[in-house]
C-alpha cells in the first residue's frame, strides 16, 4: 500500500527567531514522529524535531485560504487611497 505523501517535504535551515512556547504533550509526541517519519521518507536526518515548526506553520498559513485572502487584501493598496 503506498503511504500518503506528508505536507512537508524539507526542512530549510534558516536564520531563526527564537520563541518560547508550550507544547501539550500530546503535540510534542507527535512532532517526534513526524520527524522521524519524514527522515524515513526523504533521508534528511532531523534531530531536532522542534526544527518542524516553523515550516508547519509556514505551510499551514500558505494553506489557510481565509488568511491568504485577508493578508492581501491588507498588503493591496486600495484605488483612491494614498
Amino acid at each position: 500500500m503506498k503511504s500518503p505523501k506528508l505536507k512537508l517535504t524539507t526542512v530549510v535551515d534558516d536564520k531563526p527567531v527564537k520563541l518560547a512556547v508550550e507544547l501539550p504533550a500530546a503535540v510534542h509526541r507527535d512532532l517526534i514522529a513526524y520527524a522521524e517519519i519524514l527522515s524515513r521518507e526523504t533521508g534528511q536526518e532531523i534531530n531536532d524535531p522542534t526544527k518542524l515548526v516553523a515550516p508547519m506553520l509556514t505551510r499551514f498559513m500558505a494553506t489557510d485560504r481565509a488568511f491568504v485572502k485577508t493578508r492581501r487584501a491588507r498588503q493591496t493598496p486600495r484605488a483612491g487611497s494614498g
